[in-house]
């Protein structure tokens, strides 16, 4: 049986992260949810993460963006799908620019998604 590819889910809102949860696990994936990019940065294992889903605005803290930023310094890091409801030409820029893998709005096109994540996977 083939090893299950490992997606983080990083969004402070709880009814995202569990159906993307929902989502990814009903495709075979293994979910791990971080509510902030902090709890993100604390996973002890967060090399093992295949791929990320990742939302822009997280208030009390850092943004995805600003995790981004961080992550782009790690030799490891995995690709970054943003799902967002900020789809302001300006923040998409600045996530591509950064090395995002997509950027996709709320409320997210599942197929869309999971075309990207299975695109992501492939890396």
């Amino acid at each position: 049986m083939p090893i299950s590819k490992t997606i983080a889910v990083v969004d402070d809102d709880l009814a995202i992260r569990e159906a993307l949860d929902d989502l990814m696990v009903s495709c075979g994936y293994e979910s791990r949810l971080f509510s902030s990019a902090e709890d993100y940065l604390a996973a002890p294992d967060r090399e093992n993460v295949d791929c990320m889903l990742l939302d822009v605005d997280m208030p009390g803290g850092l943004s995805g963006l600003d995790l981004q930023k961080i992550l782009s310094t790690d030799q490891k890091r995995p690709p970054i799908i943003f799902v967002t409801s900020y789809l302001d030409g300006r923040t998409k820029a600045q996530a591509m620019d950064g090395g995002a893998f997509a950027f996709l709005g709320k409320p997210v096109d599942v197929k869309a998604l999971l075309a990207h994540v299975e695109s992501a996977l492939q890396l």
